[in-house]
């Protein structure tokens, strides 16, 4: 029997369709919902990315700005950006598209950020806060992955969950959410001897490894729920996952497709994560 799909797109619309209420309630109190873009350079795939952003807030109702700079701009040029979005009042989320030129310290950059204007949720304060067990903005994707498990009806306490990849932007903080749900939490990374040995003990499995094709049929366990994370172009220009769709789509239960699985879902989660800090503006509180 064939997996059933995780349509994030689906999941998307109604989260939009749930954050409507709360925008319009800003709206009453003069308020509305600002996303600032930071842009460098002319890379294609970032510029879709942030364009893609900007049609989400516009349709969601939000205030949406983009500052684009060269590629090769001065970090204080690019700091000094940052600080003027930081002290912006029509701004309540800022976003700094990577990855960043290799002559920027992209540690300096993101913790530049102000905490509570850092939708992506990558400051160590809000990273921070996740490790102990209370998140205010959370990384975006991890975010979506746990809500479309939840839409699913996927029992996570208890469960045995498989992460593959520890970055700070997807890995680590999806252990830590599935860890604070009662999940058994084994985290994999390009060290990890015999893959295949953990995979196949996850009753969910998230790869985010950003290897395409990396978790085959043979590698996971009947009946799993499966989400992959990871966005891969081949070189005929075919997007492909982590997960071999075809030979694990007969074995697991659940699957996310790519495209069309967790991509929208990390983008309604920027949206609402940009909700969330201008609910925190209004009512004054400390994030």
């Amino acid at each position: 029997m064939a997996a059933i799909l995780f349509d994030g797109a689906a999941i998307a619309r109604q989260t939009y369709a749930r954050l409507a209420e709360r925008i319009h309630a800003l709206g009453q109190r003069g308020i509305q919902p600002g996303l600032a873009a930071v842009l460098l350079g002319d890379s294609p795939v970032s510029q879709i990315y942030v364009r893609n952003k900007v049609r989400a807030c516009v349709a969601a109702g939000l205030h949406s700005e983009v500052r684009k700079l060269d590629a090769d701009c001065s970090e204080d040029a690019l700091l000094t950006t940052i600080d003027q979005l930081n002290r912006s009042k029509r701004i309540h989320g800022i976003i700094v598209q990577l990855p960043l030129p290799s002559h920027l310290d992209a540690k300096r950059i993101l913790q530049s950020v102000a905490v509570e204007k850092d939708v992506d949720g990558f400051s160590w304060h809000n990273l921070g806060a996740l490790v102990e067990g209370h998140p205010t903005l959370v990384p975006c994707t991890p975010l979506g992955v746990m809500i479309m498990l939840d839409h699913a009806g996927i029992t996570i306490e208890g469960r045995h969950a498989v992460v593959v990849g520890r970055s700070n932007i997807v890995g680590k903080p999806m252990a830590l959410l599935l860890i604070a749900r009662g999940a058994t939490v084994t985290v994999c990374n390009s060290k990890t001897q015999d893959l295949g040995k953990y995979t196949a003990m996850a009753d969910i499995l998230i790869a985010a490894a950003g290897k395409p094709r990396l978790v085959t049929g043979e590698m996971v366990k009947t009946g799993a729920a499966i989400i992959d994370v990871g966005i891969n172009r081949l070189p005929e220009g075919k997007l492909v996952g982590d997960v071999d769709f075809e030979s694990v789509e007969s074995r697991a239960s659940w699957i996310s497709p790519v495209p069309g699985g967790v991509g929208p879902m990390t983008v309604a989660m920027l949206i609402a994560n940009t909700v969330t800090a201008a609910e925190h503006h209004v009512g004054q509180s400390r994030i």
